[in-house]
């Protein structure tokens, strides 16, 4: 049985959903896009890849989104029809169909094109990898600089991964200047002395959905935060490393460019903020 998605106000098997070879999507990367992770068959952090969709389409000059409620009815009907317990939901707008290939925009009032589709992920929250911890290698960030725009534009963490996949190592972080940026695509962290360390809000970073959530409860639990770039041998030299998605909660990372962080295991301040962000996530699922 085939995945039901949604293509433009319809719900249809996935075989027969299409879109136009013209769309900007497709022959321009002119899209953006949101995932969010369903655990117990409710959504979470509903509201902050929401309002960063619009953020983003309001950065690139896009219309037409759909309100709050017409995107959560659309959300909830997904999981139902294809029975998601533990998954994601996959979101993207595209600024449509122009007709033909052109660099400039389509004519105003051109409808976007909104796809959403579902992917069953059995075990997403007791990932094995967050008891193992990942390791990760350093790659110079060679994206656009509005990385704080999440656009579908991912051909460069495409290479980064698979980048990492052929050095025998689970992701990459990017580094800039000589500091750490992000992920492939996660926001990054390390913790020194207690003292959780990330780089400050910019269009250096995504404005992670996750990476907000989890500084709010590492505050509420008194954990020292200090928001600042840091180098690839800060993180090698830290007492732990970790990062944040959607998708992965909070990761912890136990090498970095062959060089074991801590005691080269998960460590406690990771393992506390995996628990913490998942109870508080649940608790707040839609």
């Amino acid at each position: 049985m085939s995945r039901t998605v949604y293509l433009n106000g319809e719900y249809l098997p996935e075989e027969e959903a299409k879109i136009s070879v013209f769309d900007r999507g497709f022959v321009m990367g002119d899209a953006v896009y949101e995932v969010t992770s369903v655990l117990g068959g409710q959504i979470l952090e509903f509201e902050g890849h929401m309002a960063r969709l619009q953020r983003s389409m309001d950065a690139l000059e896009m219309t037409g989104n759909l309100s709050r409620d017409e995107w959560l009815e659309i959300h909830r009907e997904l999981v139902a029809r294809n029975g998601i317990d533990e998954g994601l939901i996959y979101l993207q707008v595209s600024r449509g169909n122009a007709g033909d290939r052109d660099f400039h925009y389509p004519p105003a009032g051109t409808p976007p094109t909104i796809v959403l589709y579902t992917q069953a992920k059995p075990g997403l929250a007791d990932d094995p990898k967050a008891q193992k911890g990942i390791k990760v290698v350093s790659m110079p960030d060679l994206r656009w600089h509005r990385r704080d725009i999440k656009t579908v534009q991912l051909l460069y963490p495409s290479m980064a991964k698979m980048a990492a996949e052929k050095a025998g190592k689970d992701d990459a972080w990017f580094v800039e200047d000589g500091f750490v940026t992000e992920g492939s695509s996660n926001n990054t962290y390390i913790v020194k002395g207690g003292k959780i360390i990330t780089r400050q809000l910019s269009h250096d970073i995504l404005h992670g959905i996750t990476r907000a959530s989890l500084l709010k409860y590492a505050a509420e639990s008194q954990m020292e935060i200090e928001e600042r770039p840091y180098t690839i041998e800060e993180a090698q030299q830290a007492d732990e490393a970790f990062y944040t998605s959607a998708s992965a909660f909070v990761m912890p990372v136990v090498e970095v460019d062959g060089v074991a962080v801590g005691s080269g295991k998960p460590g406690p301040v990771a393992l506390r903020l995996r628990e913490i962000y998942l109870d508080e996530s649940r608790k707040s699922a839609l």
